[in-house]
């Protein structure tokens, strides 16, 4: 048979047949090519028979999606989201693809600037607008030009690249933090992001990540955060455990137990799961350190879109 056949015939792991070198009538090819084209149909359609074995369970449905642009800044409540590998998108609204750092390019979180999560975003068209209690308003474009710095950021011991905003974005984070010199960078899909299996001593699926701190989804629902509070003083909201997705419909923490869902057409596999009232996995203590955990993480493992008013489904074997 022709080189394309024996190779193909190979990789699915047949024999490819043995005949003399000598000229070959053009139907040995055909139907060797034939074959070969069975072979790989039945390969997919088994798979695909063995994907639809898959139970699908009704769980939950989407009560609210949010989008947080700048890294520990206020989110912006979407109805409607593109789930890309790297987190969702709205239009120029991308999840956690701004970022504060020190002029030495240290991220620079709430955890070391509170006042960060007084800033608010909207946006208009192709600008993001920026927000804060005695400050004008910063207008960003939502594309920057490739005649800016590129800087070397470090978030959590790793290295990520980002393109600087400009110096009236670096004096107005300085201004109103007015703790130290601060600039503003952006991540830009071309970039290559945080591997998670540098993120991760344990087996986790392999994506990557721009500024989040460890995946590109975090996924909460609604009946979790009812329970938290009954064993606080000081009640929390939502937005302060910054979920990408929020469910209603279910159990508290019923969403620990969800390995792989469905929302619309998106898939995504469980990362890690740590409510904030258990410490977190020991593994992972170096990344968070002291700080409470909330929620579900997860990669995404089929881009797709979302809703609000989307079912959630988890896959079941």
């Amino acid at each position: 048979m022709g080189a394309a056949g024996s190779s193909a015939l190979g990789r699915l792991g047949l024999p490819a047949s043995r005949l003399p070198a000598q000229p070959r009538p053009g139907w040995l090819a055909v139907t060797a090519l034939g074959l070969a084209a069975v072979a790989l149909g039945t390969v997919a359609w088994r798979r695909a028979r063995s994907r639809r074995r898959r139970r699908l369970q009704q769980v939950g449905t989407v009560a609210q999606l949010w989008i947080y642009p700048v890294k520990s800044c206020k989110g912006v409540a979407v109805s409607a989201a593109e789930c890309t590998a790297l987190g969702l998108r709205c239009g120029h609204l991308r999840d956690r693809f701004w970022l504060v750092i020190k002029e030495d390019g240290h991220m620079v979180t709430a955890r070391q600037e509170p006042r960060l999560v007084l800033v608010s975003i909207t946006y208009e068209g192709d600008r993001l607008i920026l927000r804060a209690p005695g400050m004008d308003q910063l207008v960003l474009p939502g594309k920057l030009p490739s005649s800016n710095k590129l800087h070397d950021c470090r978030l959590f011991g790793m290295d990520i690249k980002g393109r600087d905003c400009g110096d009236q974005a670096a004096k107005w984070f300085t201004s109103f933090l007015k703790t130290e010199a601060f600039r503003l960078v952006q991540f830009e899909d071309h970039m290559k992001g945080r591997s998670s299996k540098k993120i991760f001593s344990t087996l986790v699926p392999n994506y990557q990540v721009a500024y989040p701190d460890c995946s590109p989804i975090m996924l909460l629902s609604e009946a979790s955060l009812v329970d938290l509070n009954t064993r606080l003083e000081k009640k929390l909201k939502m937005d302060q455990f910054r979920p990408s997705i929020v469910v209603t419909g279910c159990d508290a923490f019923e969403e620990d137990t969800w390995d792989e869902l469905l929302i619309g057409n998106v898939e995504m596999k469980k990362v890690l799961a740590c409510p904030s009232y258990r410490l977190c996995d020991p593994s992972e203590k170096q990344i968070y350190k002291s700080s409470p955990l909330f929620g579900v993480y997860y990669s995404v493992e089929k881009v797709g879109s979302l809703n609000v008013g989307d079912p959630v489904y988890r896959m079941v074997p």
